[in-house]
Formats: C-alpha cells, sequence, structure tokens
C-alpha cells in the first residue's frame, strides 16, 4: 500500500497537541516480515521479530514513557500494570510465544520454536518493546522490594498476558470473524465469478505467463496467474527480501505490478458494497474494538491500551466497511509488515480525570503502514467523513451500526450452527446491538480468567527456561522439506503478505 500523499500527510498529521488528553487506546496490528505463506509450517523471521518489536517501541514513546508527546493519561511508564493493558490473538499457544521470544545465551541467540503461532508472536514482540525488561528501564525496579534484591529472569522481563483465543472459542470472531463463516466464505467466493475478475483473468494472462518459468519448480504454469495474484506476489516479495538473487528474476517494476493485482485480488474477496458478507471480519474486528472501548468508559480510563492481533483480510475489510477509500484508494491496498491501526479515545482539554460524560470524549482514527520511522501514524476521517475525529457516542452509533456485536450475531449472519454455535445460549437472533456494546462482558475474558493466564504465565517461567535450556542443548534434528499448500484465503494461525 503506497499510503500516504504528501500533501495530505502534512495537512492531517498528527502532532502534539498540548490541550488535549489521551484517555486510552485500541490498537490492531498486523505480524512482521515472514516466510512464504505458500509453503505450510512458515514463520515469523527474526527481520518480522525485529519490526514488531520497533513499533512496539514506538508506541511506547508515543504514548508510555514519561514525556511522551501524547502520553496515555495515568499510564504506568515503566512497570507495566496488568489492569492498564490487555492483549489478545488468536490460538491459544500463549507459552510457546513467551518461548520463541525469550533471549536464551546458551542458544547462541533468540530461541525459537518451529510452530507457526505468528500472530501470539506478534503480540508478544509488540509487548516487549511497548514495556522492555525493566533493568533495561532502571535497575531498581527490577530486584524485589523484601530486601532480597533479587532481579526476575532475564533482566527483569515484563510477563504480561496474553488472551490467546483458540479456533473453537467463541471469542475468536472478535480477530478472526471470516474464519469458519460460511457465509463468508460463499459471498467471497462470489469474486471469482463476477465480471471484473473474469476479464482480469483474462487480461493479465500475458504478464503472468513470464513467471511460469521462474516458479516452475514452486507451482504448474496453469496456476500462474490472477487467479493466484497473492501466491505469486508472495513468493517473489518473500524471495526479493531475503535473496540477493532475485534481482535478476524479478524487477522492481514487475514487483509493483504483481502487488497491485494481489491488491486487487484480495480486496474482491474481502469488500463488495453490494455484498456485506464479504466484510465480516472487519464487521467482527468493528464489534471487538467497541468492546474495548467500553471497557476503557466503563472503568474510567482504568483500561488504557487494548492490544489486537490480527491478519491483512481484516485490515481490507475494515478499511471497506468504514469508508476510508473515500479520502484516500490506497485503502484498496495491502498493508505492509507490521503496519497498525489505532483508535485513541481523547478529550478536547487538558484534564487529570476522566470525563463523566461521554460527551466530552472523542474518537481519532490513525494508521500506520509498515515499520518506516519517517511515517508517523496519520489520523483518516472515517465514515465518509470530513474531520479526523469524532465523538464518542456517534462514533459508537456508526461503528455499530456496521458491526457484528455478539457471538449469537455472528452465528445468525454466518448461517452456521457447527461449533460454539450450536450451544445453548448462542441463538440466531442478534437483538439490540447497542445493548451488547455495552454488556460487562465485552473485554473479552473475564478477570478470572485473564489472572488464570497471568499466575500460570509468572508461576510457569522458570520451567518454560528449563525446557529451552533442554532444547537447546540437544542436536536439532532435520525436518522434511516444506510442503506446498493450496493457494487460498488465511487459514490456520498463519496470517497475511
Amino acid at each position: 500500500m503506497k499510503l500516504l500523499i504528501a500533501g495530505y500527510l502534512l495537512a492531517v498529521a498528527v502532532t502534539s497537541v498540548l490541550s488535549e488528553t489521551i484517555h486510552g487506546l485500541v490498537v490492531f496490528t498486523r505480524h512482521g516480515d515472514r516466510t512464504s505463506k505458500f509453503y505450510k509450517g512458515y514463520q515469523m523471521t527474526d527481520l518480522g521479530a525485529t519490526q514488531v518489536h520497533s513499533v512496539g517501541s514506538f508506541y511506547r514513546a508515543r504514548y508510555i514513557e514519561d514525556g511522551a508527546p501524547h502520553k496515555i493519561l495515568n499510564i504506568s511508564p515503566e512497570r507495566h500494570q496488568h489492569s492498564q493493558i490487555w492483549a489478545s490473538a488468536p490460538d491459544q499457544s500463549v507459552i510457546l510465544s513467551i518461548v520463541k521470544s525469550i533471549p536464551m545465551g546458551l542458544c547462541g541467540g533468540a530461541f525459537r520454536l518451529t510452530d507457526n503461532k505468528i500472530l501470539l508472536q506478534t503480540a508478544t514482540n509488540f509487548l516487549q518493546g511497548l514495556y522492555p525488561p525493566l533493568g533495561a528501564l532502571d535497575p531498581d525496579l527490577a530486584v524485589d522490594t523484601d530486601g532480597s534484591d533479587t532481579m526476575s529472569p532475564i533482566n527483569g522481563y515484563q510477563f504480561i498476558p496474553i488472551h490467546g483465543e483458540p479456533n473453537e472459542a467463541p471469542d475468536t470472531i472478535w480477530l478472526k470473524g471470516d474464519d469458519g463463516c460460511p457465509a463468508y466464505t460463499s459471498a467471497s467466493n462470489s469474486y471469482e465469478t463476477s465480471a471484473e475478475y473474469l476479464s482480469t483473468v483474462d487480461s493479465t494472462r500475458k504478464f503472468y505467463s513470464q513467471f511460469a518459468e521462474p516458479l516452475n519448480n514452486v507451482m504448474p504454469a496453469e496456476n500462474v496467474t490472477y487467479a493466484h495474484a497473492y501466491d505469486v506476489f508472495d513468493l517473489f516479495n518473500v524471495g526479493s527480501i531475503h535473496n540477493e538473487s532475485f534481482a535478476s528474476v524479478v524487477t522492481t517494476p514487475q514487483l509493483s505490478q504483481l502487488r497491485y493485482y494481489a491488491d486487487a485480488l484480495e480486496w474482491g474477496h474481502n469488500y463488495n458494497l453490494t455484498q456485506p458478507a464479504r466484510s465480516i471480519g472487519g464487521m467482527t474486528l468493528a464489534g471487538g474494538i467497541l468492546r474495548q472501548l467500553n471497557q476503557t468508559v466503563s472503568t474510567q480510563g482504568n483500561l488504557k491500551l487494548s492490544l489486537l492481533a490480527g491478519s491483512y483480510d481484516t485490515f481490507l475489510a475494515f478499511f471497506g466497511l468504514t469508508n476510508l477509500t473515500a479520502n484516500n484508494a490506497d485503502f484498496m491496498g495491502l498493508p505492509g509488515y507490521a503496519s497498525s491501526m489505532t483508535f485513541e479515545l481523547f478529550t478536547d482539554e487538558s484534564t487529570t480525570t476522566f470525563p463523566r460524560d461521554t460527551a466530552d470524549l472523542r474518537v481519532r482514527f490513525l494508521f500506520r503502514n509498515g515499520t518506516d520511522v519517517s511515517t508517523p501514524p496519520t489520523a483518516f476521517p472515517l465514515f465518509g467523513r470530513a474531520e479526523d475525529s469524532i465523538s464518542y457516542d456517534d462514533f459508537v452509533d456508526e461503528l455499530g451500526s456496521r458491526a457484528i456485536n455478539s457471538v449469537n450475531e455472528w452465528c445468525s449472519t454466518c448461517q452456521t450452527s457447527d461449533g460454539f454455535c450450536s450451544q445453548d445460549g448462542y441463538a440466531s437472533s442478534s437483538g439490540d446491538s447497542s445493548s451488547r456494546v455495552n454488556d460487562d462482558s465485552s473485554s473479552g475474558l473475564t478477570a478470572v480468567h485473564a489472572g488464570v493466564i497471568g499466575a500460570m504465565t509468572t508461576l510457569g517461567v522458570l520451567t518454560i527456561i528449563a525446557v529451552a535450556v533442554f532444547f537447546c542443548r540437544r542436536k536439532p534434528a532435520s525436518g522434511p522439506p516444506l510442503e506446498k499448500r493450496s493457494s487460498g484465503s488465511e487459514t490456520e494461525s498463519g496470517i497475511s503478505a
């Protein structure tokens, strides 16, 4: 996505406004660089982990540390507080994600397990940047206050709970609402019968034919077409990043054209004004965003920052759903690695307390494409409006009218009774959206569940390290070659371009 025309960026770039007070954030982020998702067993690379960590560090500098230009009111600047931070990512391998990112000297670098829980790792790496080890911030904070002067493991590493949502759990819909949804699958696949799609397949055959030979050991020539535009782009894009010899295989203009067609294909699968079901992933993300902002409001600002990790198709569906393309057509393109969108909850005046009336609250949407330090988050108007912020009450109304706000509604919209939709309590009727958004349970996992995860994470740290050391000392076995996967939208735990 070649977002942000210079003149527009200068006109709306967010600057420090002394009269504003930030009360809370919701951040939705994409993973960093990875191996090609054309193959099974793909995973985030060290570059990707570094990219996501740098994004977390950027958010820390902008919103958390002392002197931050947009510091969230009363947020803890050094030692994280469990009640202030809430993070969620698909799947349930919380412990594996933590182990993967623990620096292990015995392994000669970062310890990495060969699963592909990319979004869980994304959340972990982001939080590492958001709240670094206390020993690096202030050694005095990293030791116990009981007189023992004992430092917590790994230089005071801060273990922040991540709510891993398994595929069979209802709460997974807020992050990947298109997964397991027959209505989405049917609507998305219908793009491939459209006149636009069929015409593009025919008109691009000659262009794609030049890439059949370079890919002849990877995919059959008949598949090197617009029908598989994302796979073709992904293979060449990953190669261009990690293999210098690829410069002789694909030129920069060719790679840009491959990306253009991948953009078009994925946009067609995930948004169509006349077929809303293609955007179900965006609808459920909208519901999740409302739930988290509502939690900040209902706790009078006690919840400061909510982090959600997801994939590019959810970005695209949300972009279309909220009419961001009305102000910039680049929103029809794939977001870059480690891109993030942010929802700032703020008041127009400087204050030391959370407002009593929601009429005093406003919401601003910002997007940061990739990790380029020269590209700050930029505010964009939502819902086709002209202003770059909106009153909180109007935001709830506007986004709520576009959102899926309950599991019941998701089951009904997706036209499924499988899995958790077959359980008592998940009826097919959608009910009233405003009452659902304001439900006390809208923070995701309950406090009890969060406490259990936090306790298990903290108490299990030494065991995790012991297991990690065990694996480090073992000679790694050589695995089988990577297997090809069939082309299609993201499934399993994998994610994006």
